[in-house]
């Protein structure tokens, strides 16, 4: 897998144990729902001020996150 399509799954997994829509997600972090939409598919790579504003958004430290894609790429490198 991808980092991009990595970091979609997780961030799809946080905001969806959290209870969020894409579209509360995109306001709270005040983004564009099609961008969350894009970025949980993998389509879209994030910037480094759309991590901190999602993280933000989910109440999650932003390095929380991507020690989780780190380990998960991890994960594949070893299969």
């Amino acid at each position: 897998m991808k980092p991009e399509e990595v970091y979609g799954k997780v961030l799809k997994e946080i905001r969806n144990a959290r209870g969020i829509s894409q579209e509360k997600l995109a306001l709270m972090g005040n983004l564009d729902r099609t961008f969350i939409s894009l970025l949980e598919r993998g389509l879209r790579q994030p910037s480094l001020t759309s991590i901190l504003q999602i993280a933000e958004a989910l109440n999650e430290q932003p390095h929380i996150m991507i020690k989780k894609v780190k380990d998960i790429l991890d994960e594949n490198i070893e299969d």
